[in-house]
């Protein structure tokens, strides 16, 4: 066994010596490859990896280099670098410190990109005429994106939070690397030939060109152009553009604008129902108590008619009687007196039937808005079933339901919770 013991270093220790290692190694060089992920920042220095078929690295062009520079680099750009290899030591990586760059032409991928958009473009496919409109009110909002991502999260909990109820379907699928578009496109083709769904979300997070490529496949841009549903493109971010953004009825920003461009048509169309149900009542209300009050000026108006009726009879009886009792025709008097009782009577009993049905009219359209409340239909033996896990969420089919869930059945003087232990569907 060695007695002799080795150095210990600390981590910026050893850090320096490869620095120095490095630095006095390969110096100066000129390396060539493709520029993907490039961000600049407010500090005006640029940082993007060089790649090629097998490795990358990163690099960056410090704000007094990129002053100097003709032409400043973008995604996508071949190019021949010269520089300085160095380590940055908070992160213990290596990288190029870019003094200058010769540009070879645009990228592979981008070039790629354009020709296959032209080639879409000159089809129609982004045509205006072919967008279909969203569904004011989607009963399912289909999800073609990766079950595991943070983007279907997000797009969960804004519906939960702008939703009073939602049922979504997840189609899970690659969203990046080998068949990922194959996927995606047959994703989109099941929701389409099994009608799953009132609208589709198709999309995922941010990346690089190369990790959102799968977007910008001619078999994506296909299924969406051919989809009968109604599909939103919520791909990267709001300065990523893709193929299928161009194809799709509607272009979101992001997967979570996407949530709320669905949440704002379903609760735009619930609003307006609720209007609309308000001005029914409100119409209804005022519809009845206009003819309560027509009845009740009929009635005071056929009072006094009778009343009128009635005096001029009675004048009319005295001045009868006043001729009959001179000419002391008592027969006479009696029969007019008959026929003055008999007409009386009509003119009551015809009046009383007119009052009876015109208030049996308002009694039956009371009774018809009052069973209308949500009450009186439980009072008749229904229930209302809710999913008590899933925030009070409304459950109106029995394919809403699975085995061992908890619900909560809402009766008219209570409540009873319950545990699923069968699902039957009716054909």
């Amino acid at each position: 066994m060695s007695t002799q013991q080795s150095s210990v270093y600390t981590v910026s220790e050893l850090t320096q010596k490869i620095r120095e290692s490095i630095e006095s190694s390969c110096g100066f060089v000129k390396i060539k490859g493709e520029i993907s992920s490039l961000r600049k920042q407010s500090s005006g220095h640029i940082y993007f990896t060089l790649k090629d078929e097998r490795a990358q690295i990163s690099s960056v062009l410090f704000h007094g280099y990129a002053k100097q520079a003709k032409r400043l680099p973008k995604d996508g750009d071949k190019v021949i670098l010269e520089g300085n290899i160095s380590v940055y030591a908070p992160q213990g990586k290596y990288q190029i410190i870019v003094t200058f760059i010769h540009f070879e032409g645009i990228g592979e991928l981008l070039l790629k990109f354009h020709q296959l958009k032209m080639e879409l473009q000159s089809l129609g496919w982004f045509a205006q005429e072919h967008k279909k409109m969203l569904s004011p009110c989607p009963k399912i909002i289909g999800i073609v994106t990766s079950p595991t991502g943070a983007v279907i999260q997000d797009i969960i909990t804004i519906l939960q939070r702008r939703l009073r109820s939602f049922h979504i379907i997840i189609n899970p699928v690659k969203v990046q690397g080998n068949n990922a578009a194959q996927e995606i496109a047959q994703a989109i083709n099941d929701f389409n030939k099994y009608t799953l769904a009132s609208v589709l979300i198709v999309g995922r997070g941010g990346g690089s060109l190369e990790d959102l490529w799968a977007f910008n496949e001619r078999c994506v841009a296909k299924a969406i152009f051919y989809s009968h549903i109604p599909v939103i493109s919520a791909v990267g971010h709001e300065t990523d553009f893709s193929l299928s953004d161009f194809v799709a009825d509607l272009r979101a920003p992001t997967p979570s604008v996407a949530a709320e461009l669905v949440a704002k048509k379903t609760s735009d169309y619930a609003e307006k129902i609720d209007t609309i149900q308000q001005s029914l009542h409100q119409i209804l209300q005022r519809y009845i108590y206009f003819q309560s009050q027509k009845i009740d000026e009929m009635e005071i108006h056929w009072k006094r008619s009778w009343q009128n009726v009635l005096s001029y009879y009675k004048l009319l009886l005295k001045k009868m009687h006043a001729q009959f009792y001179q000419l002391a025709p008592k027969r006479q008097i009696t029969f007019q007196k008959k026929q003055l009782g008999n007409l009386q009577n009509h003119i009551y009993i015809a009046f009383s039937s007119f009052l009876t049905r015109k208030r049996s009219l308002i009694q039956h359209m009371k009774n018809v808005i009052h069973s209308m409340h949500p009450k009186e239909t439980l009072k008749r033996g229904y229930c209302i079933c809710f999913d008590k896990k899933q925030k009070q969420q409304t459950v109106m089919r029995a394919k809403q339901a699975f085995v061992s869930q908890e619900l909560s059945l809402l009766l008219f003087d209570g409540s009873i919770d319950v545990i699923t232990k069968q699902v039957y569907l009716h054909e």
